[in-house]
């Protein structure tokens, strides 16, 4: 019909145009003229390409391309295209350069505070007092044995200073690693993202970025398109624009009325060819983005015209209604430079996820923490808190004792020339405030989460798991349901027939050809090879041995399998009727659950083939094919029987059963073709077959893993009932005996919905918890079922659902989950952009390592956690105690530092990366509400601080007895370091170390070495901090505070490290059951909790780039805004319908501008301008989250 369309046009293309100058590099049009042309639509466009080019195949003379064969493959023109016309990717930000990493790391509160420390104390130790009256200002500086010792005070704050360098460089360096992670990550997603280009007349798949101007592009059902075309031919193509148009209804396009087609929109039904006409910046989500992108710098120019800009905004942008928010694919990243950011879904609204997990602070309404975040941010607030207190008791006690001394008890009175030296007791006691600070501030949290999910998403990687928002990761670990599709999840996808049903036979397996009668096998051949998609087809096998390769629809692929089974070819068929002479197709969607084709006969009449599942085909049917290839009557009371007697038994062998009928047109009445009810009915039966797909080896042994995990897995699937269950049983998802349901989608409306139809909860919370199938459901039954149970409350833990989905109409489920898994290999690209995780082998046991690796990170943080608080807990109080008790922190600031790097980072790396095991599986999942630091945890942090303080405070009162040396305490200003104190840092360091091992156990297990050596980065860590130990006490002399201590000290301080080992099996057989008094800490926080502090942090954390930017976005959007709104208030009053459509569009607009949310930290800006996916059950078009 598309063709008939573009031949009526032919006739007349207008003279002059045909003798234009052609431009430049021989190509018939320039780069303007395209991109002018891509923003017309419908009527206005066809006008224009009539009188510019003739028609579409004139466009196409003028691109120097052939509409059926494509560009001849050849690299020069190829080049010289995307010289001209520019190549299919959009540049993308720089990314922040290390020396932008330092100086953000050193915007760090507690380290500014250690700086300015520092650098008073360097300053008051250069500064000598005239003259010698060190004894008017008491013994403040007696004690310098000598003149040297006294010239070392500037090394304490040169040492602060460089281990401040230290924590910079290395927190610098872990986010710089970490974005390269995230760019690789990007760069891979993108190479993975292919498009069908016609070249040279074969079908190649190529990658996105290699799209040029004049290729000539396939598309289909569930793409989603990476450049601007014009459409050559299209069989019943629908479009979905609301991402570029906020229109939700989907957009009908043919060659004759509407061949637009533009980059970032899903094709939601049908097939097409277009011609490639911009690509990147010159495609119409290229021209959107480069606005955005110059947003930032054009802010500045703005902020001085003050408020002009609005009004300028809604003139330069009347591009009318076409466009609105919603770039799909707009992130606007700062980051990703190294990787050219190409047109593509799998970037939608995830700029770099990382920072996003870290600190998600925005005052625009934010997404939801991940549990994990939440409840760690609230923590740390906590103990943040709970170190400032304790830091400023230190100083203010430190001060009030040394002043009363000093002039109270002593009498001094306060001399001009003494005031540098009391200056500098001060800076002293002050920078040990800071210290206590230092060691309380967990800063290691932020990273330890960062090091275990970017450790996870990059092992998962090789799990066949492509991780696409971080939080998954994290949340896979607390699923307690899983919905997952039938086919190619838990089946192999691919499909053979296995039985059929033609002439009056039921035949158990293929039969001989010479068995069937010659009209009703062509007739049948005919069906099949005509009436599916040509890009279907069945190719010989890659290796001597294989199975033929199956390419395209698994169904389709199944039935032609058939034809060639009883030694047919499709092939000729299809050149005998090329793509371009079918007269009408009515393409599969989830709403027909068939598919049919007309075409026109040598006599001129019709004939039409229809294809799909067979209880909804056999109602249409009227007539059956005999044994001898003759129509005989086929009544309801036949058909009841067939469904009996053929088609349930078949379906409890778990086969797929598909009908396949065909009906003649009279040579003179010509139906009207739009209505599809009278076209596709009064068919003819040729045959039923069944299709099978074998349940995949491996499933239910994962399935299994899954139901001891405490993770229930439901079936969702188109099939009929029958069938599911046959396969729902051979997979393990239901056993006989137990207490199930299994479900048709209809049935399952019926129970859920009240009698004014709308879905009530109470009535889902009745079906749910028992329901195991979901059988000849619809896209809009799989969203209200995931929907129904993450809002559920009746249990005793709020449910976390994943979805796996490959469909188009999978989409609004995948959303809705909490996790939503599409497939790598049989997905859509709608699918893909909807889902978090993409499961790249598009195997169910891969659901299973991803569960795996989500509570692997939440066990590595609980780790990391146990380790961190017992050394804050235990440095806190030492340095509080030992200050009051004797002026003078044991640990000095420069060790608080070292322990501080050992605690944080080091420990980070060394517990984050633990990797899981098959035991994570044998626990149930911790669901939403449960505490970060269990009571055991909790029972493991104090007896271990308790150990440690007993040790450090003996230590630090008799330990100088024991040892046979001096005292530490009350030495003077300047004196040199004390063995005493050496060792009391010695043995506090090699606790830790020891107490590193411990903690790598969290639920009281016993063996703390289970598995120590699968984890070459812990052992290189302990090993490591050990070897830098040595040195530090060795040679660290002045700096460090440390004098060299001999072989039995050493000796000493490893006994009491190892005493740690013991010590942890003491804690570990005392029942945690005993221990009411315990309390669990870390609880997520609550529905609306956010403090004030929390978001002026999250002010602070957006830097003036991103703030520019974000103004930028909104003042665009506000353009937009008005200008649709304009628009759409005009087209209502001339259709003088009523104003209420307007308004709510509008408001739905706005709604979508909530969701400009900015990511954290300023190495991000996403707009994810919602899609406004308006679905059954949400009125007024709300964005669905």
């Amino acid at each position: 019909m598309g063709d008939m369309a573009n031949s009526s046009i032919e006739f007349h293309p207008k003279p002059q145009q045909q003798r234009e100058v052609p431009h430049v590099g021989g190509f018939g049009c320039t780069l303007a003229e395209l991109r002018s042309l891509m923003e017309l639509r419908g009527a206005e466009a066809l006008q224009k390409i009539q009188e510019a080019y003739g028609d579409v195949s004139g466009l196409c003379r003028r691109l120097k391309t052939s509409p059926t064969e494509g560009l001849a493959d050849n690299t020069n023109d190829l080049e010289k295209r995307r010289q001209i016309y520019g190549q299919n990717f959009i540049p993308p930000k720089q990314p922040k350069t290390f020396l932008q990493l330092v100086w953000e790391a050193l915007q760090d509160v507690t380290l500014i505070i250690l700086e300015v420390a520092a650098i008073v104390s360097l300053g008051l130790s250069f500064y000598a007092p005239p003259g010698e009256e060190s004894e008017a200002c008491g013994n403040v500086s007696g004690g310098a044995e000598d003149e040297g010792e006294a010239e070392a005070g500037w090394i304490e704050g040169a040492a602060i200073l460089l281990s401040v360098i230290c924590v910079v460089l290395v927190t610098a360096f872990n986010d710089w690693s970490k974005e390269k992670q995230f760019r690789g990550l990007q760069s891979r997603i993108e190479q993975e993202q292919k498009f069908t280009v016609i070249r040279n007349g074969q079908l190649l798949q190529v990658p996105v970025a290699a799209l040029v101007v004049g290729d000539i592009a396939q598309v289909k059902y569930g793409d989603l398109l990476p450049a601007d075309g014009v459409l050559i031919q299209g069989n019943d193509l629908k479009i979905d624009e609301s991402s570029l148009t906020g229109e939700s209804d989907h957009v009908r396009k043919s060659a004759d009325k509407d061949p637009m087609l533009l980059s970032g929109t899903h094709v939601m039904e049908g097939s097409g060819r277009m011609v490639v006409t911009a690509v990147g910046v010159n495609s119409q989500t290229g021209i959107i983005f480069t606005l955005l992108g110059a947003g930032g710098e054009e802010e500045e120019k703005k902020d001085k015209k003050g408020k002009q800009q609005d009004g300028a905004m809604d003139s330069s942008q009347t591009r009318g209604p076409n466009f609105s928010q919603g770039f799909p694919l707009c992130t606007a990243k700062k980051q990703d430079g190294a990787v050219a950011m190409e047109m593509q879904p799998l970037k939608s609204a995830e700029g770099g996820e990382m920072e996003e997990r870290e600190k998600k602070k925005t005052n625009v309404p934010k997404k939801e923490k991940s549990v994990l975040q939440g409840k760690l941010t609230k923590l740390a607030v906590q103990i943040g808190k709970a170190g400032l207190v304790m830091s400023a008791i230190t100083v203010i006690i430190l001060v009030l004792y040394f002043v009363i001394e000093t002039f109270v008890v002593d009498g001094r009175v306060w001399l001009a020339e003494c005031t540098p030296v009391y200056v500098q007791y001060f800076v002293k006691f002050f920078i040990i405030g800071v210290t206590v600070l230092v060691v309380a501030v967990p800063e290691g949290l932020p990273l330890a989460v960062t090091i275990s999910l970017a450790y996870s998403v990059k092992k998962m990687m090789k799990d066949n798991n492509l991780v696409r928002h971080l939080d998954a990761c994290e949340t896979m670990g607390n699923a307690t349901a899983i919905c997952s599709d039938k086919t190619g999840t838990l089946t192999t996808n691919r499909m053979t027939v296995v039985q059929s049903y033609l002439g009056d036979t039921h035949y158990k397996e293929i039969p001989a050809p010479s068995a069937l009668t010659p009209k009703i096998l062509d007739l049948l051949v005919h069906a099949i090879s005509i009436n599916s998609a040509y890009t279907t087809k069945i190719l010989p096998p890659e290796k001597e041995g294989a199975l033929p390769r199956q390419v395209g629809n698994k169904t389709e692929c199944a039935l032609l399998g058939f034809v060639l089974d009883l030694k047919r070819d499709f092939q000729p068929v299809r050149e005998q009727i090329p793509e371009d002479k079918l007269y009408k197709v009515y393409t599969f969607n989830s709403v027909r659950k068939s598919m049919s084709t007309v075409i026109r006969m040598p006599d001129g009449s019709f004939r039409l083939f229809s294809k799909g599942a067979s209880e909804i085909l056999l109602k249409k049917c009227t007539n059956i094919l005999n044994s001898n290839g003759e129509l005989r009557g086929f009544r309801p009371r036949d058909r009841d029987d067939m469904v009996k007697k053929i088609i349930e038994p078949m379906a409890c062998d778990g086969l797929r059963t598909i009908c396949i009928a065909y009906r003649d047109f009279p040579v003179n009445q010509e139906p009207d073709w739009d209505n599809e009810n009278d076209v596709v009915g009064d068919l003819t039966c040729i045959a039923v077959v069944g299709i099978e797909d074998p349940v995949r080896p491996e499933v239910p042994e994962a399935i299994r893993k899954c139901q001891r995990a405490g993770i229930t897995v439901r079936m969702v699937t188109g099939d009929n009932i029958n069938t599911a269950r046959a396969i729902a049983a051979k997979c393990g998802i239901i056993h006989p005996g137990e207490d199930f349901l299994c479900l048709e989608g209809k049935e399952f409306n019926r129970r859920i919905r009240n009698e004014k139809g709308e879905i009530e909860q109470e009535r889902l919370d009745k079906v749910w918890p028992k329901l195991r199938v979901l059988a000849r459901s619809s896209p809009t039954d799989k969203h209200t079922l995931v929907k129904g149970i993450i809002d559920s409350t009746t249990g005793e833990q709020r449910q976390v659902v994943a979805v796996t989905g490959d469909g188009t109409n999978d989409g609004p489920a995948l959303k809705k989950a909490d996790v939503g898994f599409a497939m790598g290999i049989a997905g859509t690209d709608v699918a893909k952009e909807a889902s978090d995780i993409i499961l790249t082998d598009d195997n169910f046991t891969s659901i299973v390592k991803a569960v795996m690796w989500g509570r692997n990170v939440y066990d590595s943080i609980s780790k990391f956690l146990q380790f961190q608080l017992t050394v804050n807990v235990v440095a806190v109080i030492v340095a509080f105690t030992g200050a009051c008790i004797t002026q003078d922190s044991p640990l000095k600031a420069v060790q608080m530092l070292w322990v501080n790097l050992i605690m944080d980072t080091f420990a980070s790396l060394a517990l984050a990366t633990e990797p899981p095991t098959e035991s994570l599986l044998l626990r149930k999942p911790y669901g939403r509400d449960k505490p970060l630091i269990s009571r055991t945890m909790m029972k493991n942090i104090l007896g271990h601080a308790v150990y440690q303080l007993t040790i450090i405070f003996t230590l630090l009162f008799v330990g100088e007895l024991f040892f046979d040396i001096d005292s530490g305490r009350n030495a003077p200003l300047h004196s040199p370091p004390s063995e005493h104190y050496t060792i009391i840092f010695n043995t506090f360091v090699m606790m830790q170390l020891f107490n590193e091992i411990n903690a790598r156990k969290i639920h009281g297990e016993r063996n703390v070495f289970d598995g120590i050596f699968s984890n070459p980065i812990f052992c290189t860590i302990v090993l490591g901090t050990f070897g830098i130990q040595i040195v530090i006490v060795q040679f660290g002399g002045k700096p460090f505070s440390c004098s060299p201590l001999s072989t039995e000290q050493w000796l000493w301080c490893l006994f009491v490290g190892v005493g740690e080992l013991v010590w942890g099996q003491v804690i570990a057989t005392i029942p945690t059951s005993q221990l009411k008094c315990l309390k669990e800490a870390g609880h997520g926080p609550g529905k609306d909790e956010m403090t004030d502090e929390e978001l002026a942090e999250g002010e602070e954390e957006i830097d003036h780039a991103e703030r520019e930017l974000r103004r930028g976005q909104i003042l665009w959007f506000r353009g937009l805004n008005r200008i649709q709104t304009q628009m759409e208030v005009v087209s209502t009053f001339k259709r003088s319908g009523s104003f209420q459509g307007a308004v709510r569009r509008r408001s739905s607009v706005l709604s979508q501008l909530h969701d400009v949310t900015n990511l954290s930290t300023p190495t991000h800006v996403t707009l994810s301008a919602a899609k406004p996916t308006s679905t059954a059950g949400n009125p007024g078009g709300e964005s669905i989250p």
